[in-house]
């Protein structure tokens, strides 16, 4: 939902959804204010921040696949700096994969140039990280080295039919629907969203995208009415 925010009377509901009582919930929903997950208007409002409105925001670019003009080009990223702690580390290596590089080797990253937008935009990791242009001879080939495009394209097929398997109607379906929900997305932010002269034949992404967004519009609509209907007069 846009905004993502919910009173907290509906989020008790939803969460009793998955068998977790309404003392748990609050105490859930106060601990993720507290560290900065969620935040609270005082009338019992509340709406997602920090990390988690990030992996919203990369959840919504993913389920688009929205990719630009591909010319050949493609995105490097050299790590620069030595002697980081483990912690930066990690933190860098995150934000490269958020960006949707994938590690060539040690230290070096690579990415065909048809995303729009800077490639890292994460505070303090940027002077660490020389971006260059590259041309590679065998961009195919390169792909594929560089991404399991198989076993991506297996778990889609795998996706697509549990999507065909559980209708998004009834109140029953709403918490298995809702890890389907979830798996989809998670493995949509996988995708490395290759220009289309990249991708292997009958590559699934628009596929998985497209039936994706028709079962959550009838998700969304089922939650809507279980929603009004336990609504307390």
């Amino acid at each position: 939902m846009d905004p993502p925010e919910l009173p907290v009377a509906q989020l008790v509901r939803l969460t009793g959804l998955f068998g977790i009582s309404e003392n748990r919930a609050r105490v859930a929903l106060s601990r993720m204010v507290a560290g900065g997950e969620a935040t609270t208007d005082g009338s019992g409002r509340y709406r997602l921040a920090g990390h988690l409105m990030a992996r919203r925001s990369r959840q919504s670019a993913s389920r688009s696949g929205v990719t630009t003009d591909y010319a050949g080009q493609w995105r490097l990223a050299v790590v620069t700096t030595s002697g980081s702690t483990a912690d930066v580390r990690s933190e860098r290596r995150r934000a490269l994969a958020y960006a949707r590089l994938a590690e060539l080797r040690e230290g070096v990253w690579m990415r065909p140039d048809n995303l729009a937008g800077p490639l890292m935009t994460t505070t303090g990791l940027d002077g660490d990280v020389e971006f260059m242009s590259a041309r590679p001879s065998d961009a195919r080939r390169l792909a594929a080295r560089l991404w399991d495009l198989e076993e991506w394209s297996t778990r889609s097929s795998a996706l697509l039919d549990r999507l065909q398997a559980v209708p998004p109607v009834g109140p029953e379906v709403l918490a298995p629907g809702f890890a389907l929900s979830a798996a989809v997305l998670r493995h949509l932010q996988a995708d490395p969203l290759l220009p289309e002269e990249l991708q292997p034949p009958r590559w699934p992404g628009r596929q998985l995208r497209v039936a994706y967004d028709e079962w959550d519009m009838r998700y969304r609509g089922t939650l809507a009415e279980w929603s009004r209907a336990t609504v307390t007069p």
